[in-house]
């Protein structure tokens, strides 16, 4: 049997939609790619028999509620969208906020933060001292670029900087235009407290 593309889709589609099924009938919660083949395979099945476009949205809407799927799914998925066969031909279908009922929470991934401030690099020694780039190019020191290896054209005291990283967020840089001087903020690279840690 040959297939198109377009059809192995189909069939793919119908594969994880038929397990989610199942899974349901077992009381299990699904997960988003399982929440999303049963509503688009049910979307397909319902414009197939012959259901109007609005009647194929609600039937894609009524599928699934907050307590079928894991925590976070109805945050992930916010619109179905499925090219649907009508009997007057093809249709994009486009079914919004299709998990319904309670709050949904919050997606997997998101990021919660402390009610307060969290102080970062806390009880770690700290200095200021100025660089200067004497080059004719612009270097950039990364956050945790040791200071005292840093490019020779940065003028620096290197014996007080030993040690130490520039005090920014990670995953940041300072550029230091030619012929420019500023001050900067360092800290100390390792705490004593990490190394008790690591020998632990």
């Amino acid at each position: 049997m040959h297939l198109t593309p377009r059809e192995l889709e189909r069939v793919q589609l119908f594969t994880i939609a038929e397990l989610a099924r199942r899974r349901r009938a077992r009381g299990r919660r699904l997960n988003a790619p399982e929440a999303i083949a049963l509503i688009c395979d049910e979307v397909l099945e319902a414009a197939w028999d012959g259901a109007s476009l609005d009647e194929v949205i609600e039937a894609g809407r009524s599928l699934l509620t907050v307590d079928d799927v894991l925590e976070g799914v109805p945050a992930l998925v916010g619109t179905v969208q499925v090219e649907a066969l009508f009997p007057s031909g093809t249709s994009l279908v486009a079914v919004e906020n299709p998990i319904t009922g309670g709050g949904e929470g919050p997606a997997p991934g998101a990021v919660r933060t402390a009610d307060e401030p969290v102080a970062i690099n806390a009880g770690r020694p700290r200095l200021r001292l100025m660089i200067r780039n004497n080059g004719d190019r612009t270097v950039y020191l990364s956050s945790h670029y040791p200071l005292a290896e840093a490019n020779a054209a940065l003028e620096l005291d290197r014996e007080a900087a030993a040690g130490m990283r520039l005090d920014v967020p990670a995953g940041t840089a300072l550029a230091f235009e030619p012929g420019t001087e500023r001050e900067v903020d360092l800290v100390a690279a390792r705490h004593d407290g990490d190394e008790q840690e690591e020998s632990a």
